[in-house]
């Protein structure tokens, strides 16, 4: 299929650049309490109208990708550090832990306190610099002891 510029036309047209910057916003800031409507503000577009055009470029609606990530982040934060589930649920930018739990089980599988379950305990990521293990591996007190002075004569 031509156009009329002489080149085949795209069966979709290009992303506009509007888009990928409420894309951009959402995956930067997915902490913050973020809503579509601010997404839309930042492409520019009423709320219904993004919704419409962010479906047709990315396959799935503006909320489900920001929660997507936020999930995401979550999963992320459940396997590398020992937060609460609460704490980690407000670090990702949701305020309902019923709803966050609900929300992880429907994309994962298994409750977020499973999920961790399924992995090594955090500690074993921390890392501690060679120099700091060596201090706090020597002995607290000495396991030698001196003779006491002998008195001069």
């Amino acid at each position: 299929m031509a156009s009329v510029s002489g080149r085949a036309a795209s069966a979709s047209p290009p992303l506009g650049r509007h888009l990928l910057r409420a894309k951009d916003l959402a995956d930067a800031h997915y902490a913050e309490p973020l809503t579509v409507a601010d997404l839309a503000r930042a492409a520019g577009y009423s709320r219904a109208h993004f919704s419409q055009e962010f479906r047709r470029a990315f396959g799935e609606p503006p909320h489900t990708y920001l929660l997507t990530r936020r999930l995401e982040r979550a999963a992320a934060l459940l396997r590398t550090t020992d937060y609460s589930v609460a704490d980690i649920c407000v670090a990702v930018g949701l305020l309902s832990i019923g709803s966050f739990t609900t929300s992880f089980v429907r994309m994962y599988g298994r409750s977020p306190t499973e999920y961790r379950a399924a992995f090594p305990p955090a500690s074993r990521y921390a890392l501690v610099p060679w120099c700091v293990q060596r201090v706090y591996g020597r002995p607290k007190h000495r396991t030698f002891r001196e003779d006491p002075a002998s008195p001069a004569n």
